[in-house]
């Protein structure tokens, strides 16, 4: 099932970007459509006022996900560490965490959905993980402890 295709979805809308700006921070990010068609999260991750992470959330709609056991990123990173984010309710005030690596090239990641673990402002939580019946909101976050520029081209997003 495609969540999101770059090439055949084009709303913009779903996606909103959210910096350490909301608890005083200084990051900046934008998520846009590349002149390549890809949907593209960018920015600059700055410590500054105890700050130090930059996200951006796809809001999906509920969606039943009983019978999927992965996601699939079609991604090309920066070389850097990001965290893939899932909620199972959009309401909810902890995402269930998966990190990946970039390499610089183009890479589909398969991340199992039972090895995501909740996490509440960067701390792990002692719930379950994530439990595999709905899918309300997904999204990406660095957050490296690390003052740097970050660049997230995203070509698609499916569950298998």
């Amino acid at each position: 099932m495609i969540l999101f295709d770059s090439k055949k979805s084009h709303n913009l809308l779903q996606w909103q970007v959210v910096n350490d700006v909301v608890m005083g921070g200084a990051s900046e990010a934008k998520f846009l459509l590349n002149k390549d068609g890809f949907g593209e999260f960018l920015g600059h991750v700055s410590l500054e006022n105890n700050g130090g992470f930059a996200s951006v959330k796809y809001q999906i709609g509920a969606i039943e996900v009983d019978e999927f056991q992965k996601i699939q990123v079609k991604i090309k990173g920066d070389t850097l560490k990001y965290q893939l984010r899932l909620k199972t309710n959009k309401s909810e005030r902890h995402s269930y965490v998966s990190y990946f690596e970039t390499n610089g090239e183009w890479q589909t990641l398969e991340l199992p959905l039972h090895e995501f673990y909740p996490t509440y402002r960067g701390r792990a939580l002692e719930l379950p993980k994530y439990p595999g019946k709905f899918l309300e909101e997904l999204g990406f976050l660095i957050a490296n402890k690390k003052d740097q520029n970050f660049k997230l081209e995203i070509e698609q997003i499916s569950l298998i």
